[in-house]
């Protein structure tokens, strides 16, 4: 019956609105005549009904009201059926007029019609809406079945969220009502369901509705608001989902395919950062973008982030294989219509890259190829100075003999008083590019933040494997603290920091308050549902070598300005003898030529004056 319903739909309608408008006159006379119609009124009716029909058709198929769905009828849909009677009324009027001079008709059933169509049509509409929305029977029952849920929020993303789960019953859930923190909101109604109280009511509410999901419908809650929120859940036993947070609903749509676990971006909480859209489109769209480390975990959602702007072409180079065409295909695939092409090389094979920028003639370049980590590079410091020193200088000099716009450099906070090769190799990299800056027609700039949670190596994954062993999970000490953002946030506000940057500028951005590192482990090891110290361990195993127990985003002498964003602020440039610097550098490329690692430390400790290893021994013996 329903495929025959959809196969003839258009006269379905048709002959469905024709009854409307015909009941719709009849009913006009009944009520103008208190149900007894005169004979002479009653003799016209079937001379009007063929005129009404014809009329009121011809202006409703002009209007469009058959192009509508009458499931998902709208405010929009009254509007546009209220405006199509009224020029059918109208339309309808004039006929008559001209043809019959209203001869024998009672203006006051003209009224009537207009009033008694309007309703039947739309009361049609919003019953067929009703029907398919669960609201029937009647006080917008949702029904008995299907897992009970519980949404914390009555805001419009929450009401999305209760919305379409009432139109899927496919979804097999059933909403029990929301809470929200909102006095004003307190008992009212909202997408058929009521507010049942405030967060403080969880467990109450949970127990007396026996909800066993919930659902936190606050793209910009807190960290505070989220944690509260998970222990009351793990408490209760609850289960809980979240959506995504603001920067993710870029286009400011809610479904309930969004829902997802909480996870431990949602417990740090750092608010949204709010970007400058337009001047980061200036900056990139219709350009000639290339991106260094572009399979990396930052370098990856640059090239994401850059294709929502639409530039003219994407060059991604990097040299790990694998992951270059994984992410490749993905904007091949998400973003069709950008040109974007996948280059395998290093960033230190100087000719290489020089005969790419002659071919590619790049006008903005992202330089997020580096190693990366600590311990690893202390082991291995010719290779760290060779690809994080000697690799960014060879980018730079190509984007300064390119006439590149503009070249961004991504660094790190432990490039300021590093204590670890890492660091110190990344701060050498900061200065010659400071240096270019001085005298190049490119605006080299360079981004410093913190650790990013997630990203490849870090410690997220990592005690994520530990915590599915069944433990135990490894904290190198007690008392260590970092700086912490999301992959999305810290690459939006690189390109945010490349868009306002004049050149030689050291922009820092706003990590926000530092986070101990045994608190993320314990957080992690509630969310896989344990108990930390009960169900699994933590154990600490001491600082590594070049750690240490804290970071730092500025050096000794480096003034910091604001600037025009409220998370990303300004250092002022050291001044560094170009020339003596290019000799430094070289020296460091021919002790690393020569594997002479200690040499290669030594020769960093001149170039970077800070650079002081002995400090991370030094509080590990503290520790």
């Amino acid at each position: 019956m329903k495929e025959l319903i959809r196969e003839y739909r258009f006269w379905v309608i048709l002959v469905f609105k024709i009854l409307i408008l015909v009941s719709a006159l009849l009913l006009s006379y009944l009520l103008r005549f208190d149900f007894r119609i005169p004979p002479n009124h009653l003799r016209s009716i079937p001379a009007l009904l063929p005129i009404l029909v014809v009329v009121k058709m011809a202006v409703f198929w002009g209007v469009g009201t058959f192009r509508g769905w009458w499931r998902y009828a709208s405010m929009a849909d009254i509007l546009l059926l209220a405006r199509a009677n009224l020029f059918a009324s109208v339309a309808l009027i004039l006929v008559l007029f001209f043809s019959h001079r209203l001869g024998n008709i009672p203006r006051s059933i003209l009224v009537l019609d207009w009033i008694i169509c309007f309703c039947m049509l739309a009361g049609t509409r919003f019953l067929t809406r009703a029907l398919r929305e669960n609201y029937l029977p009647f006080l917008g029952k949702n029904g008995n079945g299907g897992r009970r849920i519980l949404i914390v929020g009555a805001g419009s993303a929450g009401q999305m969220i209760a919305k379409e789960i009432r139109q899927n019953p496919a979804l097999n859930k059933t909403i029990v009502g929301y809470v929200d923190d909102d006095a004003d909101k307190l008992r009212r109604t909202f997408a058929g369901f009521e507010v049942l109280g405030t967060q403080k009511d969880l467990p109450a509410i949970c127990r007396q509705h026996q909800v066993q999901e919930i659902i936190v419908a606050i793209p910009s809650a807190t960290g505070k608001q989220m944690r509260t929120i998970v222990d009351h859940c793990q408490t209760l036993g609850v289960a809980f989902k979240t959506l995504p947070g603001i920067s993710d609903l870029i286009d400011g749509r809610v479904s309930i395919q969004q829902v997802r676990d909480v996870d431990l971006n949602d417990l740090l909480g750092r608010e949204p950062a709010h970007l400058d859209l337009e001047l980061i489109r200036s900056f990139l769209e219709g350009k000639r973008i290339f991106i260094t480390g572009a399979a990396g975990s930052i370098g990856s959602e640059i090239c994401r982030q850059v294709c929502r702007f639409r530039p003219a072409r994407i060059i991604l180079f990097d040299h790990a294989e694998s992951p270059l065409f994984s992410i490749h295909n993905e904007l091949a695939r998400e973003h069709p219509e950008l040109r974007h092409t996948a280059i395998v090389g290093d960033v230190r094979d100087r000719a290489r890259i020089q005969a790419l920028f002659d071919e590619c003639q790049p006008q903005v370049v992202f330089h997020a190829a580096a190693y990366k980590h600590v311990p690893l590079m202390e082991h291995n410091p010719a290779e760290a100075a060779n690809n994080n020193v000697r690799g960014s200088r060879v980018m730079a000099d190509a984007a300064d003999a390119c006439h590149c716009e503009a070249f961004v450099m991504v660094s790190t906070d432990k490039a300021v008083n590093p204590t670890n090769v890492m660091g110190a190799t990344k701060r050498a990299a900061e200065l010659y590019v400071q240096a270019l800056a001085r005298t190049s027609r490119t605006r080299f700039v360079t981004v410093r933040f913190g650790n990013v949670l997630g990203s490849a190596g870090s410690v997220v994954p990592i005690f994520k494997k530990q915590i599915a062993a069944g433990g135990p999970v490894t904290v190198t000490h007690r008392d260590v603290t970092r700086f912490f953002m999301t992959i999305p946030e810290a690459t939006q506000l690189v390109l945010q920091a490349g868009s306002m940057g004049q050149g030689g500028e050291i922009f820092l951005l706003d990590m926000g308050e530092p986070v101990k590192i045994v608190t993320l482990a314990e957080e992690l090891i509630r969310l896989s549902g344990f108990t930390p110290y009960e169900d699994i361990e933590i154990r600490f195993s001491g600082l590594r070598p070049g750690e240490k127990l804290f970071e730092e985003l500025l050096i000794a002498g480096e003034g910091v300005k604001p600037t025009s964003h409220e998370k990303i602020m300004v250092a002022e440039s050291t001044p560094v003898n170009r020339a003596h610097l290019e000799q430094q550098l070289e020296e460091l490329y021919q002790i690393q030529r020569a594997l002479d690692q200690a040499g290669v430390v030594a020769k960093l400790r001149e170039i970077v004056p800070e650079y002081c290893p002995e400090k991370a021994g030094a509080q590990r013996h503290a520790s």
